[in-house]
């Protein structure tokens, strides 16, 4: 499940994204803007500048922008970044894999029903960029939400 820190920086990411190329936006208006506590967007944006997904300005005339364009910004890797592995459980991670001590890999059921899962998240985060996403219409994703999920 996506952390409240992983959603934040995403809000944060399109809401940098939606401004013209190069423009800078205080903290304090992407916070209020989104709807984020501003002492967690502060440390969100620092990790999110060390990933190299921001650049940062201090000062009177400072602010946050893209480090690059959103259409080079991969949401999957932003998710990493934010909240470490996308597999629900350690054995089913491709980039912090965790063998289990309680099972036989090759034939347990609930890892490879967890691979399965990993596999599809991955599939929709790694191929949808920060531009996909900030453009999407609600009617652009095909699943329904319902309140029962």
């Amino acid at each position: 499940m996506l952390t409240k820190k992983g959603k934040y920086g995403l809000k944060a990411l399109v809401h940098l994204s939606n401004l013209p190329v190069g423009q800078l936006a205080f903290v304090n208006g992407i916070a209020v803007a989104n709807n984020i506590p501003k002492k967690f967007l502060d440390a969100i944006l620092g990790e999110l500048r060390n990933a190299g997904f921001v650049q940062s300005r201090k000062g009177k005339e400072g602010g946050y922008r893209l480090a690059r364009p959103a259409s080079e910004i991969k949401i999957g890797h932003v998710v990493r970044v934010l909240d470490g592995p996308l597999a629900p459980i350690p054995c089913a991670s491709r980039t912090q894999y965790q063998r289990c001590e309680d099972c036989d890999e090759a034939t347990c059921q609930v890892r490879h029903m967890m691979l399965e899962v990993r596999q599809a998240i991955a599939e929709v985060l790694d191929n949808r960029s920060l531009a996909a996403m900030r453009d999407a219409d609600n009617d652009d994703f095909p699943v329904e939400l319902t309140s029962q999920i």
